[in-house]
């Protein structure tokens, strides 16, 4: 048998360094060709079964779990392919034996853009029959909205029509999907894989030692581990006399090794506000000091997971049922019927859990029982306003900061409020992660001219997109539209807009500020004015991106685009859709909104 290599005693690495590095040359070794002792061949690998993962994804949840099953996958013995839904038609599905689809809702209850065109063709009148495929859906959604995981309810419904089959229940995963996906997928694979796939076989024959010495690696920040930043900059970007407040964000990523590109994402995990904090515990009669049982297992004080954990801005069904039994308010408990579920949403609208409490005065809780009610804080997800190539080692976020009145007391948003009123410059730590944003993206080529549609903090991608096009020293054409209520004191980056316009850099800006006039005027409107010029552009290939606000705006530009290419383009209805259709296949339609 061959003697394995040893660094000698004099190289400079630690003991840990050295054990794993002795570990890796004596596998070198004995993975060497003719390194066995046993002169028989090695015995051909065991076919791998195919296994398709598609995603539909706003945000970029939906595809990086994807990819994370198709990884596993791969270990269990598969050979997976990961595809975006709009990648995957009906007679792909027609010759594939296993298919994983894994995807986020938009809207109510639609699919996200990216597996729109997938939904039209699987829903068509002519799509063929699919009694071969074995498949299985898992949705990630929000309970918060009224049509919760509706776009994997309609394809694991239309898949079942087409006679596929069903090999696992579908699954639904609340925003915080880490946990129920997990269990999801591992009953999945309880289905889906081989009793004696290859790499079931593979660990049999070759178990792993023990223990393997490892080198230690570098901490990596994530979402289930951010990295605690410091704001630099809270900068109020609406002038005196403006209904909103706009604020600037600057946050410093030294020492966190994190990157990002123009098009992504930064989470934010804030933390609530200490007066609504220490009046809750005031109304439990309890000091905040009370040590609670968390669900991962640990242990807390009373203050601190209501102040970092849980969510307390809104109460859930259940926690108001039990609040009405307890307190005996059968009036309240009555709005808990279905048939009574629109007077419920009215009543819960603006009212947090201590509303809920002082509405149930007699309704008695011990801390842990309230906390155990409540859902997990999320993180906040920002576009980010900023390029790294012009700011590096920073991230810049555009944030409208909520400001209302409700039921006799002042409130403000969560997370914008964290960080326009209770985050101290330089001071207080802001946990963050970076979300990757795969389906918000620049054109590669430089020279390919964009059009930028961003209303109020719609702005945000598209100043980091502009600052990117220009660091890069990208030759394209640039078009942005832009609009919000008062041109005077709502014109938000008026000034670097202003400039990149008037430099010609800004190919065109046109605005559309809804209150300077007597009839409100919009994004939506600037475009059908300007719409042989947009269909001169789109037929230039031009990528379009939009981003803002998905209940009202995203679908009036969307319907705006349509109309464009049908009064412009000289098309049909029937036509303009096709067109948008192509478009979003091509990447050349792109949308960030929430």
């Amino acid at each position: 048998m061959p003697v394995a290599p040893r660094l000698p005693e004099n190289a400079p690495f630690t003991a840990q360094q050295r054990a794993w590095l002795d570990g890796y040359l004596a596998g070198l070794l004995y993975d060497a060709p003719g390194a066995a002792t046993s002169g028989a061949a090695a015995a051909p690998a065991a076919p791998r079964t195919p296994l398709l993962v598609a995603f539909g994804s706003q945000t970029g949840s939906a595809g990086s779990l994807a990819k994370s099953l198709a990884r596993e996958a791969d270990k269990r013995g598969f050979q997976s392919t990961v595809k975006e839904l709009n990648e995957v038609s009906p007679a792909t599905l027609a010759s594939t034996a296993h298919c994983v689809i894994v995807t986020s809702t938009w809207g109510d209850g639609d699919p996200p853009d990216n597996a729109t065109g997938f939904w039209t063709a699987l829903s068509a009148d002519t799509t063929p029959r699919l009694e071969s495929l074995r498949y299985a859906v898992l949705g990630l959604g929000d309970r918060n909205y009224a049509d919760f995981c509706g776009a994997s309810k309609k394809f694991d419904l239309r898949l079942e029509q087409l006679g596929a089959v069903r090999v696992v229940a579908r699954g639904e995963c609340d925003v915080d999907f880490q946990a129920a996906a997990k269990a999801w997928i591992d009953a999945l694979w309880l289905v889906l894989t081989p009793e004696t796939s290859p790499a079931n076989a593979a660990a049999t024959s070759n178990p792993e030692p023990a223990s393997t010495p490892t080198v230690p690696e570098a901490v990596v920040y994530s979402r289930a581990r951010p990295f605690s930043a410091r704001l630099k900059v809270n900068r109020r970007l609406n002038r005196d006399g403006s209904d909103k407040d706009t604020r600037h964000f600057e946050i410093s990523l030294a020492g966190s090794g994190l990157t990002y590109e123009a098009g992504d994402a930064l989470g934010v995990i804030p933390e609530n506000d200490p007066g609504l904090v220490a009046a809750l515990a005031s109304r439990l009669g309890a000091s905040g000091e009370e040590i609670v049982t968390l669900a991962s297992g640990g242990t807390a004080s009373f203050r601190d997971v209501l102040l970092k954990q849980v969510v307390v801005t809104s109460a859930s069904d259940s926690l108001i049922q039990e609040a009405a039994q307890r307190g005996g308010n059968s009036q309240l408990a009555a709005l808990l019927a279905p048939e009574r579920k629109a007077e419920l949403e009215s009543w819960k609208h603006g009212r947090d859990v201590l509303n809920v409490l002082e509405a149930c005065p007699k309704a008695a809780f011990a801390p842990g029982e309230l906390t155990g009610m409540l859902r997990k804080l999320q993180p906040r997800l920002y576009s980010i306003s900023s390029s790294p190539k012009a700011h590096p080692g920073e991230v810049h976020l555009t944030v409208a900061v909520v400001r209302y009145d409700a039921h006799g007391r002042r409130r403000s948003g969560v997370c914008s409020g964290f960080l326009a009123d209770r985050v101290t410059l330089g001071e207080t730590p802001v946990p963050v992660f970076v979300q990757t944003s795969h389906g918000f993206r620049l054109p590669a080529d430089g020279a390919v001219p964009i059009i930028l549609i961003g209303p109020g903090t719609g702005i945000a991608p598209f100043r980091a997109f502009l600052e990117e096009r220009r660091a890069t020293g990208a030759g394209g054409s640039n078009w942005l539209f832009f609009g919000d209520q008062r041109k005077s004191v709502d014109f938000l980056y008026e000034e670097e807009m202003g400039s990149m316009h008037q430099d010609g850099f800004l190919t065109r800006l046109d605005l559309a500020f809804s209150r300077d006039q007597a009839e409100k005027v919009y994004v939506q409107h600037r475009m059908l004015e300007h719409a042989t010029e947009l269909w001169q552009w789109l037929e230039r290939g031009a990528h379009v991106y939009v981003c803002g606000d998905a209940k009202r705006m995203a679908k009036d530009v969307d319907a705006a685009l349509h109309r464009v290419i049908e009064t412009a383009g000289g098309r049909t209805a029937v036509q303009s859709s096709e067109y948008v259709a192509a478009m979003k296949s091509a990447k050349r339609y792109q949308r960030d909104v929430y």
